[in-house]
Order: C-alpha cells, then sequence, then structure tokens
C-alpha cells in the first residue's frame, strides 16, 4: 500500500471541511418569492389581509424587494446561518386604507432597516422572527418564482 504525501492529507481534510461546511449551512433564501400569509406577535398570529398582494423577493443580488400590503418595499440583505440582516430598507410613502396600513406597519416593525431577523425555512413556509424575538411574518412560497 502506498503512503499518501502530506499535500494529498491537506486537501483531503481541505475537501472534507469545505463539504462539510455546505452541508450544514442549510436552505437558502437566495433567488426566492414569498407572500405573507399571517402577521403578528409570536403567540398570536393576524391572517394577511384578503385579496391585497403581498410578496417578498430575496434577489440573486443581495437586493430584497416587495409589498407587504401598500407601498413598494427595497433594500439588501445578507444571510449568515438563521439570521437575515437588512440593510437599507426604504420604501414609498402612500396611504391605505384598513387593514393594509395595519398589515403593513406590523411587517415593518418586523423588517428594520439595520436589524438582523432570524429566520426559519419548513418546506414552502418561511417564518421572519424580529431581532427581539416579538413579532413574526408568516410567508408561503410563490411557485415560480
Amino acid at each position: 500500500m502506498k503512503k499518501m504525501t502530506p499535500f494529498v492529507t491537506v486537501l483531503s481534510v481541505a475537501l472534507l471541511l469545505a463539504l462539510s461546511a455546505c452541508a450544514s449551512s442549510g436552505p437558502s433564501l437566495t433567488g426566492t418569492s414569498w407572500k405573507l400569509t399571517s402577521y403578528g406577535s409570536v403567540s398570536s398570529q393576524t391572517p394577511a389581509a384578503p385579496g391585497i398582494e403581498t410578496s417578498l423577493t430575496f434577489g440573486a443580488d443581495g437586493t430584497l424587494d416587495g409589498n407587504l400590503g401598500c407601498n413598494s418595499m427595497g433594500g439588501n440583505y445578507s444571510i449568515s446561518g438563521q439570521g437575515i440582516k437588512l440593510m437599507g430598507i426604504l420604501s414609498t410613502m402612500m396611504a391605505c386604507p384598513e387593514p393594509q396600513m395595519t398589515q403593513e406597519g406590523a411587517a415593518f416593525q418586523v423588517l428594520k432597516s439595520d436589524d438582523t431577523v432570524s429566520f426559519k425555512l419548513d418546506g414552502k413556509t418561511l417564518t421572519i422572527t424580529s431581532a427581539d424575538g416579538k413579532n413574526a411574518l408568516i410567508f408561503t412560497a410563490i411557485a415560480g418564482k
């Protein structure tokens, strides 16, 4: 049997470590789109307003855009583990009727700019929890996006 050279040993260990890191990094939000289904405190969710189109899209280029009830919004994001760092979130500022304004206000309480929020993917369901752990948004995957 041939003895492994130190270079091959180091290369093998590095490859195994890289593969382990990829396997444990978890599911990715990059390039996905979501529809808001409910919002509110972690213990008491309110269903999203019926008949109102909502979306949240995590672009492959690190941009975030969407509409959570009334106004268009956008900014940037980065993901680390189960955390999403939100940066430079901006929104148009139109007034809309209820319940859109309440829904959007609750969503922006979770998606505050410059916060790191946590997320959990469970099949086609995405839960984003505010940095303080008190409020959450629940989304369903938008097919084909």
